[in-house]
């Protein structure tokens, strides 16, 4: 398929406003977050992440692909966290060289306290905003340009020596119990 200039330049303006509607929502997120529990958006997102891992833990290699940062950054966050209690390092025996992140219960009370925060201001910053059926049209068009690049996070537990669980986490949060 060609693209002509005006595809182009519808594609080029939905990426602009894909970028400014991220960092406007990030933006927010992060100041309500930071105002009720003083914890950062990326802190809530590990922790969140943590918390739908098997068993509560992630090693930090697969932790770095899901939240999207260098693998120092996420050593730095998880230095950063870890001294404040949220989460704990752990080897793994399978693998001498891996470094898993684990939440701790401590983690999991402040994400519990801050859940609640994050989803009102995904209420107030979205659906104020969009209606479900427009929420489902950009879901669903954010999910195809996600499969399109093979965009899946992907856990690597480990349980104990030479076993390793692998599951997915739903790019739609975790299902009603």
């Amino acid at each position: 398929m060609v693209m002509t200039e005006t595809d182009r330049s519808v594609h080029l303006q939905a990426w602009r406003a894909l970028l400014r509607a991220q960092a406007g929502v990030a933006s927010n997120l992060e100041r309500e977050l930071m105002a009720a529990e003083g914890l950062p958006l990326a802190w809530f997102e590990v922790l969140l992440v943590l918390d739908q891992a098997p068993e509560g833990a992630l090693r930090l290699q697969r932790l770095m692909d899901t939240v999207l940062m260098t693998k120092s950054g996420v050593s730095r966050l998880v230095d950063r966290m870890e001294a404040a209690g949220l989460v704990a390092r752990s080897g793994c025996p399978s693998d001498r060289r891996g470094a898993f992140a684990c939440i701790t219960d401590v983690g999991r009370e402040k994400l519990q306290r801050a859940t609640p925060i994050h989803a009102g201001g995904i209420d107030r910053h979205l659906a104020k905003v969009l209606d479900g059926e427009q929420a489902a049209r950009l879901r669903d068009a954010l999910s195809a340009v996600a499969d399109a690049l093979g965009s899946e996070a992907v856990f690597v537990a480990c349980s104990g020596a030479d076993a390793e669980d692998h599951a997915q986490i739903d790019p739609q949060g975790p299902g009603e119990p």
